[in-house]
């Protein structure tokens, strides 16, 4: 019996499969990877700072566990800092990467209007519609 050859097309099908799922895997990868940095400006240890503080940590966990950075700066005791960076209300939450540079003023409470400010998901988008139900 003659020796059967492997079929060419199937060899190409599947490296043009491969090198899609090999595309496709790094495009993922590159959105899980990003990195992102906040500054959040607050005023000594009052309900509506802790209250900040607590609302901006839960929504990095919730949806960039393992990809952010959090510095809370008090203005009492940095002034310079917060002055430097043009904080002129507190609590701030300042977006500095990925750029580009967002900020947010208040306690953060309002989970959709933070998610849609810092560019997480877009607004009147069926993530909006979903965020409601957690």
């Amino acid at each position: 019996m003659p020796a059967k050859k492997p079929a060419r097309k199937v060899t190409q099908d599947k490296t043009a499969d491969d090198s899609s799922a090999e595309f496709e895997r790094l495009l993922t990868n590159n959105e899980t990877t990003e990195r992102f940095v906040f500054r959040l400006y607050v005023t000594g240890n009052t309900i509506r700072s802790g209250q900040a503080i607590a609302n901006i940590r839960a929504v990095c966990e919730d949806y960039l566990a393992g990809r952010y950075e959090l510095e809370v700066i008090d203005i009492y005791q940095q002034p310079t800092v917060a002055f430097r960076e043009q904080v002129i209300a507190a609590p701030t939450l300042v977006k500095k990467l990925p750029a580009p540079v967002q900020r947010l003023i208040g306690n953060l409470s309002d989970r959709s209007k933070v998610l849609v400010g810092l560019n997480l998901i877009r607004a009147r988008n069926s993530s909006a519609k979903q965020l409601n139900t957690r």
